[in-house]
């Protein structure tokens, strides 16, 4: 019996989902071919009203209900984010430029060696 409602479930979603992607088109659809009779604003509204719809119908899906659910747990993490101080940060930024400078002057001798040593090798 679950598996009858799974199933059942199921395809009542994917019809959901398509019928979202078919607002979505019609909306987009709808936005070029009145271009002659309406002006921008009109058809931006309508598009974003489309838009609109289609997100409502996509949400009553389990899909839908499961990004939500995801979106909602994003903002309550988000919320629970310490952010560093405008000093931490300035500090934290120099230290990761001073190691790049670092970095890069004794790749560029490395280089430089590796380069010596090859010639010599060589013999050019």
């Amino acid at each position: 019996m679950a598996t009858r409602e799974e199933q059942s479930g199921s395809f009542v979603d994917t019809a959901l989902l398509w019928l979202a992607v078919g607002v979505l088109s019609a909306s987009i659809f709808g936005y070029y071919w009145f271009e002659p009779q309406y002006n921008d604003l009109v058809r931006v509204l309508g598009m974003l009203a489309g838009a609109g719809l289609a997100i409502v119908i996509a949400l009553q899906t389990a899909l839908g209900k499961t990004a939500w659910g995801y979106i909602q747990g994003s903002r309550t993490e988000l919320r629970r984010v310490v952010w560093p101080t405008r000093q931490e940060t300035m500090q934290t930024t120099l230290m990761v430029i001073v190691v790049v400078l670092i970095l890069s002057v004794f790749i560029w001798a490395l280089d430089v060696v590796l380069a010596w040593a090859v010639q010599m090798l060589t013999g050019r």
